[in-house]
């Protein structure tokens, strides 16, 4: 996602924002990465993988409330709902952008893992305004700290604190950790982050990234297999 602007040369490219959506993605981490971060190493986000997973897992049946037809997807009129009983106010704009942006298969439905990135985003843009009672309501007031922790990590790896992780950044992070292989584990990581292959990646690309590194897709793919054999 964005596009780089200046000189390719430069050492240090600057990323432009290729989506409204990205643009408020960018502003919101830029606000966010102003507090700090609590994380200290790549290796502090590897050993909370466990805890992120189980935790993430609990979204099912909040992604199960919101699925009233069954089909294992979260479709346009099903996200409105969710939104309205999570009493987030976005414009219709809005709500096409997230969906448009969470639906990577473009399938006019959002699978679990994509409905587990919506949220992480809705709780960046819309953390203060959203109502604790109506968290509380959908079970999701425990995933605050799960959602925070994501944010943290994304800041963590955003040294220039400029909204985007670069190659350099990841190298950076693993290099912190002391991995005697971290040059080979920072492009696979990065790899895996960068959908595009542009050589940046923004928060959305790193949780899609993130639910494949702690097994959320795996739990799909086991569903769907056990499905089959019904």
């Amino acid at each position: 996602m964005g596009g780089v602007a200046g000189k390719l040369e430069s050492p240090e490219m600057v990323w432009v924002p290729e989506t409204k959506l990205e643009a408020k993605m960018v502003e919101a981490m830029q606000r966010r990465a102003s507090k700090g971060t609590a994380m200290k190493s790549f290796n502090s986000i590897i050993l909370k993988f466990p805890k992120i997973d189980e935790n993430l897992r609990k979204c099912k049946a909040i992604f199960e409330q919101f699925d009233e037809d069954s089909n294992g997807a979260i479709d346009h009129e099903e996200l409105k709902k969710c939104l309205n009983k999570l009493e987030v106010s976005f414009t219709e704009e809005e709500i096409n952008d997230l969906f448009n942006a969470c639906d990577i298969n473009e399938d006019m439905g959002m699978k679990f893992n994509e409905f587990i990135v919506l949220l992480c985003l809705v709780h960046l843009f819309k953390d203060n305004a959203t109502s604790l009672e109506a968290k509380s309501r959908m079970g999701m007031q425990n995933l605050e700290a799960t959602f925070e922790t994501l944010v943290d990590a994304f800041v963590f790896l955003d040294k220039n604190k400029d909204g985007y992780v670069s190659k350099n950044e990841m190298v950076q992070a693993i290099n912190e950790s002391g991995e005697r292989s971290s040059g080979r584990i920072a492009m696979k990581r990065f790899e895996e982050m960068d959908w595009d292959k542009n050589g940046s990646v923004n928060f959305k690309e790193f949780l899609f990234a993130f639910t494949r590194w702690v097994g959320i897709d795996d739990m799909e793919d086991e569903e769907e297999e056990e499905e089959g054999r019904v």
